[in-house]
């Protein structure tokens, strides 16, 4: 569950916690298939004496570079997060991963369902590098979107969850920025009209933006919902249009928020702001 908002939420309190400089003294592994690419004994090997020099985000991926050339990737995936916590505090079962920092404190990865993962390498950009454009970048111009909507035929909920096409958007975050824009989760990439790239290229940035103000999006109290480092809950589901709010009205226009299945996802649209299109992506015009 966690996307962009969440993930640099979490990259920021671990700034905050001024552990730059700090070493990795030792590592325990307690689910082997958190760890991507390496055994858990190499991984402990190899982490342990390496020094923290900065902790950064790329999409959904945190990203802290290590000394002598080594990165660590973290994907928290649906139910991941990091806890923060004194080494003598006694370990919970959800905690799969602990990273003993200067033998004080752990950084711990825990994951109720079991799909993150933390990649341990010498070589990020095999990763990083296959992840499209940041949507808060400056890079990110109305031209390059509309290029790259216009040259795929996709229905565009499904295009803009793709990692390689715009990286750190997610479920929450899309069905939002389509609400704001009017456009139907349906619709043809490369059908869009210019009015319509417009208000999606100012939309994603919006509601991407609210989402950090408010320190991310918290959906109910289960231990797999997302926290900060520090415990606490994203604000952000208050403000929610209309992602999880079947059956309640529109903000909009008052008409009933309706839950549909895009691409075998579920999507959360207005019927009457956001218009099923008369041609998606299984179905063509015919000329009459």
């Amino acid at each position: 569950m966690p996307e962009l908002p969440e993930v640099q939420t979490v990259v920021d309190n671990l700034n905050t916690l001024k552990i730059i400089g700090c070493c990795f003294t030792g590592a325990e592994v307690y689910w082997a298939k958190s760890i991507a690419g390496l055994s858990p004994d190499a991984f402990i090997n190899t982490i342990k004496g390496r020094t923290i020099r900065q902790i950064t985000r790329r999409g959904k991926y945190m990203v802290i570079r290590l000394s002598r050339g080594l990165t660590l990737l973290i994907h928290l995936r649906m139910t991941g997060r990091l806890n923060w916590e004194p080494g003598d505090k006694a370990r919970n079962k959800h905690e799969h991963v602990i990273l003993q920092v200067n033998g004080k404190h752990e950084l711990r990865f825990q994951d109720t369902r079991k799909f993150g993962r933390i990649l341990l390498t010498t070589s990020p950009e095999t990763v990083l590098d296959k992840l499209g454009p940041e949507p808060l970048a400056d890079d990110f111009t109305l031209e390059r979107f509309r290029t790259m909507l216009q040259s795929r035929k996709r229905a565009v909920k499904p295009l803009l969850l793709d990692q390689k096409f715009i990286a750190g958007l997610g479920n929450i975050y899309v069905d939002e920025a389509l609400w704001k824009a009017k456009i139907h989760p349906q619709c043809v990439s490369c059908s869009l009209s210019i009015e319509e790239i417009v208000a999606l290229h100012r939309s994603i940035p919006h509601v991407l933006n609210k989402g950090l103000r408010n320190k991310g999006t918290t959906l109910g109290s289960g231990k797999g919902n997302f926290y900060s480092v520090a415990g606490r809950s994203g604000r952000n589901a208050d403000e929610l249009k209309v992602f999880r709010r079947t059956g309640q009205t529109c903000p909009r226009c008052n008409t009933v928020i309706e839950r549909i299945i895009v691409a075998q996802r579920s999507s959360h649209i207005c019927p009457k702001c956001q218009r099923k299109p008369y041609e998606t992506i299984t179905q063509t015009k015919t000329k009459l």
